[in-house]
């Protein structure tokens, strides 16, 4: 069963990743990713979706069709490690997006059915936070968490620095019916610096049913339909990846895996 979509060389659009429910055998999240060219400009429908429109990297101007941000945009890199800046563009709407620089663009997707308007959202809007201790300890920008309004979407990106891992110790949030957890789809937009580096990410539930070892690289896209997802980094290259959720209740409950719960515990890390 293959969980991994790897980059491609940009089609005549800038496309270099395109998941959808259908390839994904889901039923809520879509995630694409653009290399732009400055000047280059990018009409997108969102139809029955609303859109969350991530700069990874570079400078742009968006227009919806009943707004309009101009020159938003700053870092160069993802690992510039500043919030990004970000348009929410509601369901049956337009977004017109023209490179200003440089533009790497991700276009994540979910099912829309609300009035939400098209929205700027700027790094000051964006939460930071400090999570782990040890060898678990990465920087969480929360873009678009269950506190903000949308429809469906979730948009999160975390770094993870090399050697240490994230996503850990390891939850799930696959569940429809529990008090506790909420059903949530996810994908994973890797990047690396070094560019050349990659990751282990191991996908699995509690019955085995599923899982699953891989190895993304830069701008590749790990798709995690149920179970349990953590991310391992390799020394040398650090990480960064852009989160999509989304599910029929938006709202991120999620379940430890009950062997591995006690690294969140002050017994880690361990005296050796």
């Amino acid at each position: 069963m293959s969980l991994i979509s790897k980059a491609q060389q940009p089609d005549s659009s800038g496309r270099i990743q395109h998941v959808t429910p259908q390839s994904a055998g889901w039923e809520y999240v879509g995630f694409a990713a653009y290399l732009l060219k400055q000047g280059e400009t990018l009409t997108l429908q969102s139809g029955e979706n609303e859109l969350c429109l991530v700069l990874v990297a570079g400078r742009a101007s968006v227009k919806t069709r009943h707004a309009a941000f101009a020159g938003i945009g700053k870092r160069m890199s993802p690992f510039e490690r500043i919030p990004p800046w970000s348009v929410y563009v509601p369901h049956h709407d337009e977004a017109e997006i023209t490179a200003e620089t440089d533009l790497e663009l991700a276009v994540c997707s979910a099912p829309g059915h609300g009035d939400l308007p098209a929205r700027l959202i700027p790094p000051e809007d964006v939460g930071i936070e400090h999570r782990g201790k040890g060898r678990n300890q990465r920087l969480v920008h929360n873009i678009l968490p269950d506190n903000k309004a949308a429809d469906s979407l979730l948009v999160v990106e975390v770094y993870t620095d090399e050697g240490a891992s994230s996503s850990w110790p390891s939850h799930k949030h696959d569940e429809k019916a529990s008090p506790d957890e909420t059903y949530l789809e996810e994908t994973y937009y890797h990047r690396f610096d070094p560019e050349p580096g990659f990751a282990m990410q191991r996908v699995y539930t509690d019955d085995r049913s599923l899982d699953v070892c891989m190895a993304p690289g830069n701008r590749d896209v790990v798709m995690v339909p149920r179970g349990y997802h953590p991310v391992a980094t390799l020394a040398g290259y650090d990480n960064y990846y852009l989160n999509v959720m989304a599910g029929p209740v938006r709202l991120w409950k999620f379940t430890w895996e009950k062997d591995h719960a006690w690294v969140n515990s002050e017994n880690y890390p361990r005296s050796r």
